[in-house]
């Protein structure tokens, strides 16, 4: 019995993140940012772009559903999207490399970042858990 309780006890270690915290992903669309805080302290504030014309980039509040270090786009030719947080369906925050129209509209729908600042925020979610991470998308 006492063995059955120690594999549990190391199993739920193993599943749980290290430290624990919570992580707000608040993307702007009018102003075009986005800004990240931890437990309650801003840390981050960047650039990003949205949906451009005729692309909307979904309002409302989500969690992170799938992460993939490198993916590639099934719906525009197989357009790099590094560092992907899926939040609905094929909405995704991801890395670009068209850095220079950060700050505007210009993607498909989803959330561009510069690639390394989507790294930083890849990695932050992976670090707390999609569990303790929030999007908040805002018009």
């Amino acid at each position: 019995m006492l063995r059955i309780i120690v594999v549990a006890i190391g199993l739920l270690l193993i599943s749980t993140p290290a430290f624990s915290a919570d992580v707000i992903v608040a993307i702007d669309i009018s102003q075009q940012e986005m800004v990240v805080s931890i437990d309650g302290a801003r840390e981050y504030r960047w650039d990003v772009s949205t949906g451009k014309r005729g692309y909307r980039t979904p309002t409302g509040t989500y969690k992170p559903i799938r992460m993939y270090r490198r993916y590639y786009s099934k719906k525009f030719d197989n357009a790099p999207m590094p560092y992907s947080i899926f939040f609905r369906g094929g909405y995704a925050i991801h890395g670009t490399n068209h850095v220079r129209s950060l700050g505007s509209p210009a993607s498909h729908g989803c959330v561009r970042l510069d690639p390394a600042n989507a790294a930083t925020l890849y990695n932050l979610v992976r670090q707390f858990g999609a569990a303790n991470t929030t999007i908040r998308i805002k018009a």
